[in-house]
C-alpha cells in the first residue's frame, strides 16, 4: 500500500472515530433522536450550515453549544429580533483613543465571527439583518465599510426557527434558504426521551461534556470528504432527484407536479453529493452507494421545494414532496 493510500486510511479511521465520539458525547447531553445528530454532524463537517426547525422547549440550542463545546471551538449565539441591525452581527468600526492620545477607527468583530454561529429564532429578524448573514455563509468573509474581513475556519451556522408561530415573523426568503446545506426537523420526545430529559435536567447530577478533539483535527478531515469517488451512475441518480423537483422538468413526478412552485437548485445537488460521500466514509467506504444518496436527500432538498398554493391548501409538507420524489426515482 502506498504511503497517500495509508495516510487516506489514517485519517478516515480518524474521522469515524471523531464523528462517533463526538456522537457520543451530544448524546450525553442531548436526549434521542439520533437521526438529527447525525445530520447535525454531517453538515458540520461538509463545512455547511443548518437550518434547525421545530416547536420551542426541544433544545435546538443546547444541540448547537454542545457540538461546539465537544470540539472546544469558539461559540456565539445571536437572538434575532426585530430591531436587531445588520452591525449587531457582523461588526462596526468603533473610535478608540490608542496610549498616545491618537484616536483612530478600530474594527470591532461582530458574534459572526465564531467558529459555530447560533442565530436564534432568526425568522424574527427583518429581511436586511438576514441578509447580513449571506456572505458570510456563502462567501466566510465579511465586508464593513468597504474592508473586508475572513472569518476563520471551521465556520458553521445553525439557525433556528419555530415553525408554529408566524406572528411578528419574516419567513426567510429562497436565496436564503438556499444557503443551508441541511433543513433538520427536530421532533417533539417520545415518553421515554421525555423520562430521560427530566432524569438529567431535575436530578441532583448535571451532565459535563468532555472536549473531544478540536479546531486543528477538523480542519484537517475536511479536506478528506471530497477525496471520496462517485460514479457516474450515482451522481447521475442524484442530479435526477434534483431535477426531479421541478414541475416543468420530464423527471418529475405526479406530487411534483401536483403541488410544487420552483424546485431545488444546483446547491441541492452540491448537499447530497458531499453529505452522501461522508456517509460512504462513515460506513467504510471510499465510494458513494445509493443508500449514501437517499439517506441524506430528503434533509437537502426538502427547504429548496417551494409549494404553490395547492399544496399549502392540502397542507403538502415539503419534506413529504421530496419523499415523494426519492420514492419515485428510478433504481439502478
Amino acid at each position: 500500500m502506498s504511503l497517500a493510500a495509508t495516510d487516506i486510511e489514517a485519517r478516515a479511521v480518524l474521522f469515524r472515530t471523531c464523528f462517533g465520539q463526538l456522537k457520543t458525547e451530544i448524546g450525553r447531553v442531548f436526549v434521542g433522536q439520533p437521526s438529527v445528530v447525525e445530520q447535525l454532524l454531517l453538515c458540520f463537517f461538509c463545512q455547511g450550515h443548518a437550518l434547525l426547525e421545530g416547536p420551542p422547549g426541544l433544545g435546538k440550542t443546547l444541540l448547537v453549544r454542545t457540538l461546539s463545546d465537544a470540539l472546544d471551538l469558539q461559540f456565539a449565539r445571536v437572538q434575532c429580533t426585530p430591531d436587531l441591525m445588520p452591525a449587531d452581527i457582523t461588526g462596526t468600526q468603533l473610535l478608540v483613543e490608542g496610549h498616545d492620545g491618537i484616536r483612530s477607527f478600530e474594527f470591532q468583530r461582530g458574534p459572526i465571527f465564531a467558529n459555530v454561529v447560533l442565530a436564534d429564532e432568526i425568522n424574527r429578524a427583518t429581511p436586511r439583518t438576514q441578509a447580513a448573514f449571506l456572505e458570510a455563509m456563502q462567501e466566510r468573509r465579511v465586508t464593513v465599510f468597504g474592508a473586508t474581513h475572513r472569518i476563520d475556519e471551521p465556520f458553521s451556522v445553525f439557525a433556528t426557527q419555530n415553525p408554529i408561530e408566524m406572528e411578528g415573523t419574516y419567513p426567510l426568503p429562497e436565496a436564503q434558504l438556499d444557503r443551508f446545506f441541511f433543513k433538520i426537523r427536530i421532533q417533539v420526545p417520545d415518553i421515554d426521551d421525555l423520562a430521560e430529559i427530566m432524569v438529567r435536567t431535575t436530578g441532583e447530577q448535571s451532565v459535563r461534556v468532555s472536549t473531544q478533539f478540536g479546531a486543528d483535527t477538523v480542519l484537517s478531515l475536511f479536506s478528506l470528504i471530497k477525496q471520496v469517488k462517485i460514479a457516474d451512475s450515482v451522481l447521475r441518480h442524484a442530479l435526477h432527484l434534483v431535477r426531479a423537483t421541478h414541475p416543468e422538468s420530464p423527471e418529475a413526478p405526479p406530487i411534483v407536479k401536483k403541488f410544487v412552485r420552483y424546485g431545488a437548485s444546483p446547491r441541492a445537488a452540491q448537499s447530497i453529493v458531499l453529505a452522501s460521500k461522508a456517509t460512504a466514509l462513515l460506513a467504510g467506504r471510499y465510494h458513494v452507494a445509493t443508500e449514501d444518496v437517499a439517506s441524506v436527500a430528503v434533509a437537502a432538498l426538502n427547504h429548496r421545494i417551494i409549494r404553490n398554493f395547492t399544496a399549502e391548501m392540502e397542507r403538502v409538507t415539503p419534506e413529504e414532496i421530496a419523499r415523494g420524489v426519492l420514492a419515485s426515482a428510478p433504481a439502478l
